[in-house]
């Protein structure tokens, strides 16, 4: 049998061997606990900053669209966050001073906050009024479209009626007219006299009639229109006070009272920072 030497590893096989030997003792040493690097405590400076940077942050914060007393809750769970946060650290040291100044501004920012509440909650009911009124103008509206058209169409058959009866009187004065000048003037004249006094008379009767008709369908016009004013003038003055309400609460007024908040708690946070330096000093 021929003799064969053991094989050996090739030397940069061992060292990425070691290599990985390394990172999984490593893993586990700090998995165990032991070797774990201790958690970053931030200085009372790093603190600070970040808790002002984010009440200018809240401070600012516009709430797009209404019902905006919808934020004011998550608005304030926020505010809250911040100030526990900054008070929680161990590189801050909050006094009574600073203690009763926070509680004044959260007390006096969610006092406004909850007015700012109730006067908004009326809103939804002003758009549903909005929406009714509306529809109550439109009906108004209809009703008179359908009444005027209705009386038109009534005056025009009349007035066609009429117009019509007294085309023929007038054909058949004429026509009486035209006879009493012809060769039985003579024999004819009283007989076609009585004819035309009577002719006369249905047609001065059917040209007032007519008249009258123009007249009566004219003055229910103007009846019906004096009613359509009336009817649509409280209607129109109810929509124009939702509107003005409903755009009234379109705007978020919430906002100056929750800068005003953030900016009284920003001045407290750095005269707390100032007395605690102060004291560090001493």
């Amino acid at each position: 049998m021929t003799y064969r030497p053991p094989t050996r590893a090739p030397r940069k096989y061992g060292r990425r061997h070691e290599k990985v030997k390394a990172k999984a003792k490593g893993r586990k040493r700090r998995s165990g606990g032991s070797y774990m690097s201790e958690t970053h405590v931030l200085s009372s400076e790093e603190v600070a900053d970040r808790a002002l940077n984010r009440l200018r942050i809240l401070g600012k914060q516009r709430f797009a669209l209404p019902p905006f007393s919808e934020h004011f809750n998550r608005w304030l769970l926020d505010l809250r966050d911040v100030l526990s946060e900054f008070e929680s650290s161990p590189n801050i040291s909050v006094d009574d001073q600073f203690a009763k100044e926070r509680s004044q501004i959260l007390s006096n920012v969610e006092l406004d906050l909850e007015e700012r509440r109730r006067k908004e909650a009326p809103r939804e009911e002003a758009i549903k009024s909005l929406s009714d009124t509306r529809i109550l103008l439109k009906r108004i509206e209809e009703e008179y479209i359908t009444k005027a058209k209705e009386i038109e169409r009534r005056k025009d058959d009349g007035i066609k009626r009429l117009s019509s009866k007294v085309d023929g009187l007038r054909e058949e004065l004429n026509h009486i007219t035209r006879t009493k000048t012809g060769i039985l003037e003579r024999i004819l004249r009283k007989v076609e006299e009585q004819k035309e006094t009577k002719a006369i008379q249905r047609l001065k009767s059917a040209q007032e009639e007519l008249a009258s008709t123009i007249q009566y369908f004219t003055a229910e016009q103007e009846k019906l229109r004096n009613e359509y004013e009336r009817g649509k003038r409280p209607v129109i003055e109810q929509m124009r006070d939702h509107q003005k309400e409903v755009e009234n609460q379109d705007t978020d007024s919430s906002l100056e009272t929750r800068r005003i908040a953030c900016e009284a708690l920003i001045n407290a946070v750095n005269a707390l920072l100032q007395r605690n330096l102060q004291i560090r000093n001493a």
